[in-house]
């Protein structure tokens, strides 16, 4: 029997953007070309797309890994790197995509979400053709791609339903909606028999149909994780509206009016904003009631409920008897309510909030070594991509911290003129003035890639 699965966990990483060349143009008449080192390739992005031929997550089960592809680095003569291909990934509507540790919403794929870039892959980087100047003729660095973004996320299916069924398990709710849907739910005499939300659609005569969901038995304690129904109540949020189906007749000892109270204490519990639905009783079996409708347990209910304004069907699924009436209140119903279809708004934004954590920096003296340390991703990256040991290198990076707000950092915490900084393996002696880098010689610069072209 196929597994419904309205719940996976997965990784997924957007392509990280090709590095910047650094080459020089290399002809034999021409002793001093320019730089000619093309930009890096855009990372691919990561994309989930509905489709409406998956009603599951099954996919998803086992967890995974979804990787786009990195974009190729750049290349001598001004060649552009390839963009890396993205990653496409097929959800059902309904599936709400979440940050998996803080549970906030990256997506909402429904209503007219139909395709999200969720991650977006690494900007390639600049080749040194970008560089030149007329201070820096021969520029012997370029810049680095984008690194890309890897995030854990919680894919959630949400089923998108006009009204939903709930109730404890064996009221009738399975074959309530048999009776009234297309649905062909199955349908037996123990606890927890429907193992997945099923969807069924009503059609009525001279009046709208809707879509049913069955949303599988609740118990007590559901709210907190008891049972099944703590990973079925999700399914209730986007309903516009609830039939609560009850056991009328009390076939398995419990009553009625506990139960009732017990689910709506469920659902308070899960989420308050769900008991504000507009809701609907629907008292079964009431075949296996000697007074049928008239019974003294209907009448309670109505006492207790319709003053609340929850109207109350008297109804048995096996007879047919009441559900006629209950079908078209509850078309007429909806119609009357104006809410907009629940969605889900954006609360975790991965381009500033993940990749966020790549500018990051910290700044502090070390009074043991008597240094001042500089540290961060972005920072180590930078190291690694930059001649230190020429003097224009050194210059750039420099100036990249003084860009970065590194510098104004140092000078807070009192550096002096030839005080020792330390980043990640590297010392130099601090100088407040950083002076214009000079002219530099093209023909220096043979530790990269020539072009004789006769």
């Amino acid at each position: 029997m196929p597994v419904f699965v309205d719940k996976a966990k997965i990784f997924i990483q957007s392509g990280k953007g090709g590095d910047g060349h650094i080459s020089f143009r290399r002809e034999k008449y021409v002793p001093n070309g320019g730089p000619d080192g093309g930009d890096g390739g855009n990372g691919g992005d990561i994309i989930f797309k509905v489709d409406e031929g998956i009603n599951t997550l099954a996919d998803f089960h086992y967890g995974g890994k979804y990787k786009a592809e990195n974009g190729q680095d750049g290349n001598k003569r001004r060649c552009h790197g390839k963009n890396g291909a993205d990653l496409i990934i097929k959800v059902p509507e309904g599936t709400v995509i979440k940050e998996a540790a803080s549970g906030k919403v990256i997506a909402d794929m429904s209503g007219d979400n139909k395709e999200v870039i969720v991650l977006k892959g690494g900007h390639g980087g600049n080749g040194n053709m970008h560089y030149a100047t007329s201070t820096m003729q021969a520029p012997k660095y370029a810049q680095p791609g984008q690194p890309a973004i890897e995030l854990e996320v919680l894919l959630e299916l949400k089923v998108i339903a006009d009204v939903g069924l709930v109730g404890f398990p064996n009221v009738g709710k399975s074959t309530f909606l048999s009776k009234v849907s297309n649905a062909k739910p199955k349908i037996a005499n123990y606890h927890f028999t429907t193992l997945s939300p099923m969807l069924g659609v009503v059609d009525l005569d001279g009046a709208p149909g809707f879509v049913v969901a069955d949303i599988p038995g609740l118990i007590e304690g559901a709210s907190e994780g008891a049972g099944l129904g703590h990973e079925f109540l999700r399914h209730i949020e986007r309903t516009r509206m609830m039939i609560h189906v009850v056991d009328a007749a009390s076939t398995e000892g419990r009553d009625p009016l506990e139960d009732l109270e017990a689910i709506n204490k469920e659902l308070a519990n899960y989420n308050a904003d769900i008991t504000q639905k507009v809701q609907v009783i629907a008292a079964n079996k009431i075949d296996m009631l000697p007074e049928g409708e008239d019974s003294e347990i209907i009448q309670k209910i109505r006492d207790k409920y319709e003053p609340l304004g929850v109207k109350v069907f008297a109804i048995s699924t096996l007879t047919g008897k009441g559900l006629k009436e209950l079908l078209y209140y509850v078309s007429r119903t909806l119609s009357e309510i104006k809410t907009e279809p629940v969605t889900f708004e954006q609360e975790f934004f991965p381009e500033t909030m993940a990749r966020g954590n790549d500018e990051a920096f910290s700044v502090y003296y070390d009074q043991d070594a008597a240094e001042y340390v500089i540290e961060g991703p972005k920072i180590e990256k930078m190291l690694g991509y930059t001649n230190l040991d020429s003097e224009k290198g050194f210059m750039f990076f420099q100036n990249f911290l003084k860009d970065n707000g590194i510098l104004d950092e140092l000078e807070k915490l009192h550096i002096g003129e030839g005080d020792t900084v330390r980043m990640y393996g590297f010392s130099f002696e601090y100088y407040k003035n950083v002076e214009t880098m000079p002219d530099y010689d093209a023909d220096e610069d043979d530790d990269f890639d020539d072009e004789d072209e006769d």
